[in-house]
């Protein structure tokens, strides 16, 4: 009995290191994120006076606003998140472009009085949300992402399902998401060109199986980034955006942060 006890126990020391380590390692990959993150010049200050869906809110005087950088999840719980965090409360509006979208809400990151990070990262922590194909600004997406990991590791709100990646492999489910915002997963089984488009592809049937695509305008921020298309090939990587159907699923990419290399390569 001693002696399995002298054997267990360095197996747990190392448990509790190797626990330690990542511990340490998520704290610092948040800490770089919020040094950096959504902190774009302020667009505008005011008080919360209502929530008026799960990602758009209203101002005192009258302005409404739109949560950028991310896709809800859960509209209902989000919604009464929302509620939560922000009514009555005084925001600062942060962002690159206040131009208003096309129902006249102003998309902005919003940050609570005396807080660095913003409401987008708790609705993701919450499992509410997702990081939002649309971030142009890296530092930024890096700490979207961060809280979205967070919460997938938890498997809070909508990572308690199993469903929320989908399986590159199976189109027909992901087929079934057109039109939708969705993450899906798999291993690149090849790169091919056809005119100005290159393609990802997942699967051996070009008409029935998913890819990702790539204008040719794109390719050298992919190649800046570390990430030319002929790289990703054999490898296994996660990909986030919107589905439509060109013969199979397919989902463009439009932005690098739209591109995750696994793990396990």
């Amino acid at each position: 009995m001693m002696t399995r006890a002298r054997d267990e126990t360095p197996g747990r020391s190392r448990c509790a290191l190797a626990t330690m380590a990542c511990a340490v390692l998520l704290v610092a990959c948040v800490t770089r994120a919020e040094a950096a993150g959504c902190n774009f010049e302020i667009q505008g200050e005011g008080r919360v006076a209502a929530v008026i869906d799960a990602r758009s809110f209203r101002l005192d005087d009258g302005r409404e606003v739109k949560l950028a950088g991310i896709e809800i999840a859960d509209k209902a719980k989000a919604s009464a998140a929302l509620s939560t965090l922000l009514v009555g409360r005084e925001v600062a509006l942060r962002g690159s472009n206040d131009a208003p979208d096309r129902y006249g809400r102003q998309p902005a990151y919003v940050f609570l009085a005396g807080s660095e990070t913003p409401v987008q990262s708790e609705l993701l922590r919450q499992g509410l949300a997702l990081v939002s194909s649309e971030i142009a600004d890296r530092d930024c997406a890096a700490l979207l992402m961060v809280a979205e990991a967070e919460a997938r590791a938890a498997r809070s709100g909508t990572w308690a399902g199993s469903t929320v990646i989908k399986n590159a492999e199976s189109p027909g489910d992901i087929l079934a998401g057109i039109g939708r915002f969705t993450v899906v997963e798999g291993r690149v089984l090849s790169v091919r060109q056809a005119g100005a488009t290159t393609y990802l592809n997942f699967g051996r049937n070009w008409t029935r199986d998913f890819a990702v695509t790539i204008s040719r305008r794109i390719v050298p921020a992919f190649e800046a980034a570390g990430l030319a298309p002929k790289s990703l090939e054999n490898r296994r990587i996660r990909v986030r955006g919107w589905v439509d159907a060109r013969r199979g699923p397919r989902i463009e990419l439009l932005r690098v942060g739209q591109v995750e290399v696994l793990a396990g390569n």
